[in-house]
């Protein structure tokens, strides 16, 4: 599932742990990737090392049980800005 960081300030520290802290209610295995760099959404010090500003895109992947549940629900998490209201 393709999505783009909207909020100002990208993909920062709080941003990350709130993916990471959504990510981990999910039994399924969770990546996202930006450009060649795969990381695990479970992962705070992944998701910060993509480095995705505003405006980049990234794929996300699930796989498991709850695979559709996750992506939505990170996805939606990434649409809604982390809460941020930039």
């Amino acid at each position: 599932m393709k999505v783009t960081i909207r909020n100002r300030l990208g993909l920062h520290a709080r941003a990350a742990g709130k993916l990471r802290n959504l990510a981990e209610q999910f039994q399924s295995q969770i990546t996202v990737v930006s450009g060649h760099t795969t990381v695990n959404a479970k992962s705070v010090l992944g998701l910060m090392a993509l480095e995705a500003s505003q405006g980049t895109q990234l794929m996300l992947r699930a796989e498991g049980p709850d695979s559709e549940q996750a992506l939505q629900a990170l996805a939606d998490l990434i649409e809604q800005r982390f809460g941020e209201s930039e």
